[in-house]
């Protein structure tokens, strides 16, 4: 291989370790906000049934793996489709 060639290949390498760099990035970044949105939409889950509970109301809506996934992908619009549901069961 000649000199050029090799460093063709060198400066290939280095902007796919950049690219891969950039994308881990994103994909952790995405991955934290999941994260803190099932947290945040468990404690929301939890506060709104004793809220619920208070007023004698009671839903049926669970802290499970179904409940916590909806509301960490989709946030607050998740949390209030799982209420909606349980909404329209209760009726």
């Amino acid at each position: 291989m000649t000199d050029h060639t090799m460093g063709m290949v060198a400066l290939v390498a280095i902007c796919a370790i950049v690219l891969f760099i950039g994308v881990m990035k994103r994909k952790m970044e995405w991955l934290l906000n999941v994260l803190m949105r099932s947290i945040l939409g468990t404690i929301a889950i939890y506060f709104v049934n004793g809220a619920l509970a208070g007023v004698g109301i009671s839903l049926g809506v669970g802290i499970n793996p179904l409940t916590v996934l909806t509301s960490g992908i989709l946030g607050f619009p998740g949390l209030v489709a799982i209420y909606g549901v349980g909404f329209y069961n209760y009726l």
